[in-house]
C-alpha cells in the first residue's frame, strides 16, 4: 500500500508579540506578491518604508491582547485541531504555516518521521473555505513548491475551497446555533476578511465577469470557482437557510482592509459604528472566513469592534467563536481526508 500523509496549511503568526518578531512576520507577510500585488520596488517601499514602521507597534499590542500561555491562538488551535484529526486518521498529519513556523520543510520532515520514511502521496489542506490568491493560492503554492522541488515522485492532492459543501455548512451552523438560543438579536453580521477589488478581478478566469455588472455574483459563471465575493455570499445564504435566520436581519460585511486602495464593500468597521444609530442594539457577529480564531476575530472584532459598537450606542455584541476544534468540524474534515478518492473526491484537485 502507498504511504500517505496530510499537511494542514494555515496563515501563520509571529513567534511572539514583541515588536521585533511582529516586524519579521509582517515583512514576510506583506512582501508576498500575492498579498500586495504591485511591482517589487513599490511593494518594498510601501512595506519597509511606511507600513511596518507605522503598524508594527500597534500590531504587537494587538497580538499581546489575544496571546495565550501556549502562544498564538491561530497556531495553538490549528495544532490542537491537527492532533484531533490525527487520532482518526491512519496517515500521519503535520501542520505548515504560510508565514513563520512551522515551515513546509518542517512539516514534511514531521510527516516522514511519523511515516518512517518517504511518502508516495501527500494531501494538502488549506484552512480557507473560500478562494483568494492572498490566502488559498499563496499558502498552497508555498508548500507545494517546496515539496515538488524536494520530493520529485510524491503525488499531491489539494483540498479545494469548501464554502458550499453541505457537511461544512452543517458544521458551521452547529457552531453558531448555541448563540442564537441565548439572546434575541437585532441583526446577524457575517463579517468576512476583505480583499482589494483588483484581487477579485485578477481571479476572474474569464476576464469578463467580475464587477462587470451590479449582480455579477448572482449570474452563474465559471468565474465563481475563484470568486471570493460570490463564495462568501453563498456561505452566508446557505448558513442563513440552515439556521432559518430572519433574512431581513442578515448583514454581510468585510473587515481588515488596508487604506489607500479600493476594497470590497460594505466595511465591517463602518457598520459597527453606524448600525446602533439605525436601531441595532443587540448584534451577533460571525466570521466564517476563518475556521480558527485569530487576531482578526479575537482582537479586531471582539475588542476594537465591540468597543466601537458600544461607544456608538450598541448594547450587546456577541462574537461567536470560529469552529476551531468542535467535534462536528473535526469529523467533517476527517471525512474529507478519508474519502478523498471516494465520496469527497470532487473536493480534491
Amino acid at each position: 500500500m502507498s504511504k500517505k500523509g496530510l499537511i494542514i496549511i494555515n496563515l501563520g503568526s509571529p513567534e511572539s508579540y514583541s515588536v521585533k518578531d511582529v516586524k519579521i512576520y509582517l515583512r514576510e507577510f506583506l512582501m508576498d506578491e500575492k498579498v500586495i500585488d504591485v511591482p517589487p520596488i513599490i511593494r518594498s517601499i510601501l512595506v519597509k518604508g511606511f507600513i511596518i514602521p507605522f503598524r508594527a507597534k500597534n500590531s504587537a499590542e494587538a497580538y499581546k491582547t489575544v496571546w495565550t500561555d501556549k502562544g498564538s491562538p491561530l497556531k495553538v488551535i490549528t495544532q490542537e485541531f491537527s492532533e484531533l484529526v490525527q487520532k482518526q486518521l491512519d496517515m500521519p498529519v503535520a501542520v505548515a504555516m504560510r508565514y513563520g513556523q512551522p515551515t513546509p520543510a518542517m512539516a514534511l520532515a514531521d510527516l516522514e518521521k511519523k511515516a518512517g520514511g518517504p511518502l508516495d502521496e501527500i494531501l494538502l489542506a488549506p484552512m480557507y473555505p473560500h478562494y483568494a490568491m492572498s490566502s488559498t493560492e499563496t499558502a498552497v503554492d508555498h508548500v507545494k513548491d517546496y515539496i515538488v522541488a524536494n520530493r520529485k515522485n510524491v503525488k499531491l492532492r489539494i483540498l479545494k475551497p469548501f464554502y458550499n459543501e453541505p457537511a461544512y455548512i452543517t458544521s458551521l451552523a452547529d457552531s453558531i446555533r448555541p448563540y442564537l438560543e441565548q439572546q434575541n438579536f437585532d441583526a446577524y453580521l457575517f463579517s468576512y476578511h476583505g480583499l482589494p477589488i483588483r484581487h477579485l478581478k485578477k481571479a476572474d478566469t474569464t476576464g469578463k465577469h467580475c464587477y462587470m455588472s451590479g449582480d455579477c455574483c448572482e449570474l452563474k459563471s465559471v468565474a465563481w470557482e475563484t470568486c471570493y465575493k460570490h463564495q462568501v455570499k453563498e456561505t452566508t445564504r446557505l448558513v442563513t437557510e440552515k439556521l432559518q435566520l430572519d433574512k431581513s436581519k442578515v448583514v454581510l460585511t468585510f473587515q481588515s482592509r488596508l487604506e489607500g486602495d479600493k476594497w470590497v464593500q460594505p466595511y465591517t468597521d463602518k457598520y459597527l459604528e453606524e448600525s446602533p444609530k439605525q436601531g441595532v442594539k443587540k448584534l451577533l457577529v460571525l466570521c466564517p472566513a476563518f475556521v480558527a480564531d485569530c487576531l482578526e476575530t479575537l482582537e479586531e472584532i471582539n475588542v476594537r469592534g465591540k468597543e466601537s459598537f458600544l461607544e456608538n450606542g450598541g448594547e450587546l455584541l456577541v462574537n461567536a467563536p470560529c469552529m476551531n476544534t468542535s467535534p462536528t468540524w473535526v469529523n467533517t474534515f476527517v471525512a474529507y481526508c478519508t474519502e478523498h478518492e471516494g465520496k469527497y473526491a470532487a473536493l480534491w484537485n
